[in-house]
């Protein structure tokens, strides 16, 4: 049974992020801190971590860098981490940290869902709901935009 780490000081969000992945093959262990986090990971290494990047005095990239940093000297095993941002900016924090994925707030089930699932099966996820919604430009051959190129401006004369 899968052991999921969900680290972050807002009690609301370690309910809800429960909530969402916890089930009858998923064992869900919540922490306010990113020190408590770190603790829990090095005494019995979940097999994810969800970490807040908003968190106290030790927030989800330190906890993220220091975990890369452990697994580098070989004191611990590797365990993914999944980052949920508070804002679009953090996405560059993210990547820099070492996470194997994240997420933008506000969090909807269905991508907590599959970005635990992507990294559970030792992929990545990266959030793309934050980017703006492309828009499609009309071509100069459909009537709207030949009408719109074709009307012209007063002119004097």
């Amino acid at each position: 049974m899968p052991t999921i780490l969900v680290a972050s000081d807002a009690p609301s969000v370690r309910r809800d992020v429960a909530a969402t992945v916890e089930s009858d093959e998923i064992e869900v262990i919540g922490v306010a801190s990113g020190p408590e986090a770190l603790r829990l990971v090095k005494e019995d290494p979940p097999d994810l971590v969800i970490v807040d990047m908003q968190m106290g005095n030790m927030g989800g990239m330190a906890v993220c860098l220091e975990l890369r940093l452990e697994e580098s000297y070989q004191d611990i095993a590797h365990v993914p981490v999944l980052m949920l941002l508070d804002r679009r900016p953090d996405v560059f924090l993210a990547r820099r940290s070492g996470a194997e994925g994240w997420l933008v707030k506000p969090l909807d089930p269905l991508r907590v869902r599959r970005a635990m699932r992507a990294l559970l099966d030792g992929g990545t996820f990266e959030d793309e709901s934050y980017q703006p919604v492309p828009v499609l430009v009309a071509e100069a051959s459909t009537p709207l935009a030949a009408a719109s190129s074709s009307a012209a401006l007063p002119t004097s004369g």
